[in-house]
C-alpha cells in the first residue's frame, strides 16, 4: 500500500449502524456504495426488525406493497395490495443478500455502550466487542420494545401468556379459549385469523377503532410478469401512491378542521353501519372521537372476526386477571386457556437501555429525561456524529417509513461529506436550533387531528402529539440539504 493509499484509508470515515431493521438496512446499503467503512450491529439472529419479531397470525403491512418498498430496490413481486408480514420479512432478507450486507453484520450481539471519547465513539457490546468509529447511525426504531399492560395479577394466569410482538408458535390455539387484550392495529389482524380457529375468542376493547375498510387484492400472475419486466410501470405505481398516501392523506390529516377526516369519518361509519348487523354490537363498535386521532386501523376482515359466532366482544373494564381467566368489572369471569396481549409498544424507548454518553460525559438518558426529542428528528445537541433514523419527532405516525428512512439517511450523508470536504472531524446540532424546532413542532402539534381529544401511543407525557406535525413537503424541503448555521462543527 503506498502512502497515500494509506493517508486516504485514514481519512475514509467509519460508521458503527445499531439495528439491521428496516433503516439500518437502508444505511448499510446506501454506506456501502459510496465506499465507507461500516459494521450493523443487530440484538438478533436475523434481519427484518418488527417484522422479524411480529409473526402474529394476521400480521400484515397497512401500507400498500409498493409503497413500503426502497425506492431503489423495488418489489415487483408483492402478492397483494397490502401484503403479510411474512413477505416483508422476505423482501428484507432478499434485499440483504442482493447487497451483499450479511459480512458487515454482526448478529446476536446487542449494542451496550456508545461512548464519546476522543473524538471517535467507542462502541461496545453484549458479547464484550469493543471499536471505535467516526460516526454512529441509530436505527432502532420505536416498535420493538413491548407493552404490557398495567393489570392486576397479570402473571398470576396459569394457562399460556405472551405479547404479540413475542407470538410463542408452540401454544395450539386450535379449538381453545382465547383472550385478546387490544384492538389495536394488530388486535384487529389477529381477530379477523384466529375466530375462525379457536374454540372461543374473548376480545376485550377498551376504546373502539375508527375501522377503514379495505379489500385485500390479490396481483395476479400477470400484473406482477408486467411489474418485472416494465421497471418504468413499476416505478410510476410506486410514485403515484408516493403522492397519494403522503401529500394527501397524510397530510390533510394534519388539520384538526380538514373536510378529508370528515370523508374518512363518513366512510367507516358507513362501513360499521353495513358490516355489523348487531344494533348493539355496532353501537359497542362506534367510537367517539374524531376520526386518525388515534392510528387509523385498516382491515378487511375485523368486522367478520367479531361477529363470528365463536367471538365476544367484551368492552367492560378489566378488573384483574386471574390464574383461570380475566375478571372484569361486573364481576363475571372470563375462562381462558390463553392470553394474548396486543398492547403495543414503549414508543419512547428509542436506543434504550444502551449506555449513550456524549460530550463532556453528558448522558442520553438525562437528556431525555422528560421526554425524547431530536432536531428534525435526527440527531441531538452533545452528540457529536450520533444521528437516528426513524427518531424522535419523525413522521411515525402518518408517512412512510422507508421514504422518510431514505430521505433521513440522505440528509446525514450530506453532513458527513461536509466534514469531510471541510476536513471538520464533528458535527452535531446547536442546542439553540433544537430548542427553536422543538418549540415550533410542539406549537403545531397541538393544532392536528391527533390532539383531538382521544388517548393514543401518539401522545408523550404532557398530551402533545410527538409525531413529525408538518406537511410531507416540509419533511422533504428539510431533508432536501441541512441547515449548516444550525449545526456545530469541531476541526
Amino acid at each position: 500500500m503506498t502512502r497515500i493509499d494509506a493517508e486516504k484509508q485514514r481519512s475514509q470515515p467509519s460508521f458503527a449502524i445499531i439495528g439491521a431493521g428496516m433503516s439500518g438496512l437502508l444505511a448499510a446499503i446506501k454506506l456501502r456504495e459510496a465506499g465507507f467503512d461500516y459494521t450493523v450491529f443487530e440484538k438478533a439472529d436475523r434481519v427484518g426488525g418488527t417484522w422479524r419479531d411480529n409473526t402474529y397470525p394476521g400480521i400484515a403491512c397497512d401500507v400498500p406493497s409498493h409503497l413500503y418498498s426502497y425506492s431503489f430496490d423495488l418489489n415487483p413481486d408483492w402478492s397483494f395490495y397490502c401484503s403479510p408480514g411474512v413477505e416483508i420479512q422476505r423482501y428484507f432478507e432478499d434485499v440483504t443478500r442482493r447487497h451483499a450486507l450479511e459480512s458487515h453484520i454482526r448478529f446476536n450481539d446487542a449494542v451496550t455502550r456508545c461512548e464519546w471519547l476522543d473524538g471517535e465513539w467507542e462502541v461496545e457490546t453484549a458479547s464484550g466487542f469493543s471499536k471505535r468509529f467516526q460516526w454512529v447511525i441509530a436505527a432502532t426504531g420505536i416498535l420493538h420494545h413491548p407493552k404490557f399492560p398495567d393489570i392486576d395479577g397479570l402473571d398470576s394466569f396459569s394457562g399460556s401468556r405472551f405479547h404479540s410482538a413475542r407470538w410463542d408458535h408452540d401454544v395450539v390455539l386450535d379449538d381453545r379459549r382465547v383472550g385478546l387484550i387490544g384492538t389495536g392495529s394488530s388486535g384487529v389482524q389477529i381477530t379477523g385469523a384466529l375466530a375462525p380457529r379457536v374454540a372461543r375468542l374473548s376480545v376485550f376493547q377498551r376504546t373502539a377503532q375508527w375501522v377503514v375498510p379495505v379489500e385485500q387484492v390479490a396481483y395476479t400472475d400477470e400484473q406482477r410478469e408486467t411489474f418485472r419486466t416494465d421497471i418504468d410501470q413499476l416505478q410510476k405505481l410506486h410514485d403515484d401512491l408516493s403522492v397519494s398516501f403522503n401529500d394527501g392523506f397524510a397530510t390533510a390529516v394534519l388539520d384538526a378542521n380538514t373536510t378529508m377526516v370528515d370523508e374518512i369519518e363518513k366512510t367507516c361509519t358507513q362501513h360499521l353501519e353495513q358490516a355489523i348487523e348487531d344494533a348493539e354490537l355496532r353501537e359497542k363498535l362506534r367510537p367517539d372521537y374524531r376520526a386518525a386521532c388515534k392510528r387509523l386501523v385498516v382491515s378487511h376482515d375485523f368486522y367478520d372476526g367479531i361477529q363470528h359466532p365463536n367471538t365476544e366482544l367484551v368492552t367492560t373494564p378489566i378488573e384483574r386477571i386471574e390464574p383461570m381467566g380475566v375478571r372484569t368489572r361486573d364481576g363475571h369471569l372470563h375462562e381462558l386457556d390463553v392470553l394474548v396481549l396486543a398492547t403495543g409498544f414503549q414508543v419512547d424507548r428509542f436506543m434504550r437501555p444502551m449506555k449513550i454518553q456524549g460530550v463532556e460525559g453528558l448522558l442520553l438518558d438525562d437528556v431525555w429525561s422528560e421526554r425524547p426529542s431530536a432536531y428534525l428528528a435526527v440527531g441531538v445537541p452533545g452528540f457529536p456524529n450520533f444521528f437516528m433514523l426513524n427518531g424522535p419527532n419523525s413522521p411515525v405516525g402518518n408517512f412512510s417509513l422507508i421514504q422518510t428512512a431514505e430521505m433521513q439517511f440522505s440528509y446525514v450523508l450530506q453532513l458527513v461529506e461536509w466534514a469531510r470536504t471541510n476536513e471538520w472531524k464533528a458535527t452535531m446540532p446547536h442546542q439553540e436550533a433544537a430548542l427553536r424546532f422543538e418549540k415550533e413542532r410542539t406549537e403545531a402539534a397541538k393544532g392536528t387531528v391527533w390532539a383531538t381529544g382521544c388517548r393514543s401511543w401518539y401522545l408523550d407525557d404532557r398530551g402533545i402529539p410527538f409525531a413529525w406535525p408538518f406537511p410531507f413537503s416540509r419533511f422533504r424541503s428539510e431533508m432536501s440539504a441541512p441547515r449548516l448555521e444550525d449545526y456545530e462543527w469541531v476541526t
